[in-house]
């Protein structure tokens, strides 16, 4: 069962604090390099408020990929490319809203839910699909401008809205493990271009015809 995320009415600073600390260090450590005592240090409490608020590292790591979802989700909803009319800058709005966001150090820009679920997709399975839910939410959130696209544009193709969606997570997450690898975030700026020109491609057939 997934753990209750409500903040308690006790030592509610102590939780914050421990979630911010996990939303930092594990996509600078990883999850397994993170430790309770890691987490702990960084969030400024003892271990007796650790466990008063989480029952196990796990049980964090569910809170915190659920406040990233949240978090994130504000953060998009907020974004300018929402006034756009047209649906297809929309969805090209929010690549560019993706790349625009790819700045500072790795761990600043790299996304939580792909850092956690590369780690425990076989061994921890509420955390994973707390990873799985957020990364789909994205997907989720931009699939019906891509439909809108698609009909304004009379798309008619046999991959779907909803595929698509889930390719440019694909494409996000891969360009953030591109930046880790190489140590170079201008790898996840190509690797997001591309992913516009593709689009775009995919929005234009007689153009894209001519190229092939």
């Amino acid at each position: 069962m997934v753990p209750d995320i409500t903040p308690l009415p006790v030592r509610a600073g102590s939780r914050q604090k421990l979630l911010d600390a996990a939303l930092s260090l594990i996509r600078e450590k990883g999850y397994a390099a993170t430790s309770v005592d890691d987490l702990c240090a960084k969030a400024g409490v003892t271990k007796g408020a650790f466990f008063h608020h989480f029952r196990s590292k796990d049980a964090l790591a569910v809170a915190s990929a659920n406040l990233w979802s949240e978090r994130t989700a504000a953060l998009f909803e907020a974004a300018a490319y929402h006034a756009e009319s047209d649906p297809l800058k929309r969805v090209l709005g929010y690549v560019d809203f993706r790349r625009a966001l790819i700045k500072g150090e790795l761990a600043e820009f790299t996304c939580l839910a792909g850092t956690l679920v590369q780690e425990v997709y076989a061994s921890h399975a509420e955390v994973a699909r707390a990873c799985e839910a957020s990364i789909r939410g994205h997907a989720a959130k931009l699939e019906p401008d891509i439909a809108r696209a698609m009909k304004r544009h009379r798309i008619r193709a046999r991959w779907t809205a909803a595929s698509l969606a889930l390719h440019t997570q694909a494409v996000l997450q891969g360009a953030f493990v591109l930046a880790k690898a190489t140590g170079d975030a201008d790898a996840a700026v190509e690797s997001i271009d591309h992913l516009r020109r593709y689009i775009e491609l995919l929005f234009k057939p007689q153009a894209r015809k001519a190229k092939e």
